[in-house]
């Protein structure tokens, strides 16, 4: 990790790789493979205000010394992707699976075309439906793809549930009532088992497969404000990070002592949008907001005093709606503003 000063401030090597999309980003994910053909490898979704959406696929080319962004494939999308993922299944020729959520849960195949132009073709594989009566779906908020068993999503949805799915089976292996109102966030922690969620009744609930009776509140917000996002620190998975909505600060939880944050971030000048835990550190993390800065924090001394300025900053062209740290290329954060993908060096 750099230390205190800018992203990507070392000019022998290329630091920022910048794609420009014809549309507002939103959706943003890192392939997750460690093979070559998955490095620099993007999803991106759009954000238009009308059914007809897209999502493309972004790769480095690797011909050139420098390296410029390109799209490898394109797909059309209903309504603007809430999240995107790449499965977390590494196992060597299996394929290549990415899930978006928005009106459903959809798994997509991405496979080389064959024309050697590396370029992609994308087929889908799945439509996740759990609600076989009624022609109406209460949309789906963000989800979750279980690391330690890539069989395992989990989603979230404004009718206040929470649905597991078995991937393989197309079929829900459970849905429960996780929160009063809307849930706009679920994440798993480093095991195939605990998850939790985050909603708008201001609280982040923590439930277990294993006994789904049960759920423990870890923390409400002051005064109930909605929780937007939730990132489970899968270095050290006592420590979480969620934000309410339309605030500045980021809010690090400690599962073990319930209700009180261990930290807090300020640093930034409007309201955060986006948080990643740094995939390879368990005390490094990146926020991103509407003041258009992606800061990077170190929270090695966390509980000991606190945590007053981040270590790293990098101010963008415009307010990021979404950042991503790579988990196959540490070095490597990625984030979404306005209608511009950019990669960074840390």
């Amino acid at each position: 990790m750099a230390e205190s000063g800018s992203f990507a401030e070392q000019p022998q090597r290329k630091e920022i790789y910048t794609y420009h999309a014809p549309w507002t980003i939103f959706g943003l994910a890192w392939a997750r493979r460690l093979d070559t053909s998955s490095q620099f490898k993007l999803a991106i979704g759009s954000y238009v205000e009308q059914y007809s959406n897209v999502v493309s696929i972004i790769k480095k080319n690797p011909a050139t010394d420098e390296g410029s962004l390109y799209k490898a494939a394109e797909f059309d999308h209903p309504y603007p992707c809430t999240k995107i993922m790449w499965t977390t299944d590494m196992r060597h020729g299996s394929k290549d699976l990415l899930a978006t959520t928005g009106d459903y849960l959809r798994i997509w195949n991405v496979m080389d075309d064959g024309s050697g132009r590396g370029t992609l073709t994308v087929k889908k594989e799945a439509l996740l439906n759990n609600n076989k009566t009624s022609e109406y779906c209460a949309p789906l908020t963000s989800f979750d793809w279980n690391e330690a068993d890539p069989s395992i999503v989990g989603t979230s949805s404004i009718d206040t549930t929470c649905t597991i799915w078995d991937v393989n089976t197309q079929q829900a292996r459970t849905q429960l009532i996780a929160h009063d109102r809307e849930v706009f966030d679920l994440a798993f922690a480093r095991g195939k088992d605990v998850f939790a969620s985050v909603g708008a009744d201001g609280s982040v609930r923590m439930f277990d497969l294993r006994s789904l009776e049960h759920s423990t509140i870890i923390y409400e917000s002051p005064d109930l404000d909605p929780l937007l996002r939730l990132e489970w620190n899968k270095q050290d998975p006592n420590y979480m990070a969620t934000f309410m909505v339309d605030s500045r600060r980021t809010i690090i939880l400690d599962i073990r002592v319930p209700s009180l944050p261990v930290a807090e971030l300020g640093g930034h000048l409007g309201c955060v949008n986006s948080v990643a835990w740094a995939p390879h550190s368990s005390c490094h993390i990146c926020t991103a907001g509407d003041d258009s800065q992606a800061l990077i924090w170190d929270l090695s001394t966390m509980g000991k005093r606190p945590i007053e300025d981040p270590i790293l900053a990098y101010n963008a062209e415009g307010e990021i709606n979404n950042l991503q740290w790579s988990a196959s290329q540490p070095d490597w954060v990625s984030i979404a503003f306005n209608s511009n993908l950019q990669i960074l060096r840390v």
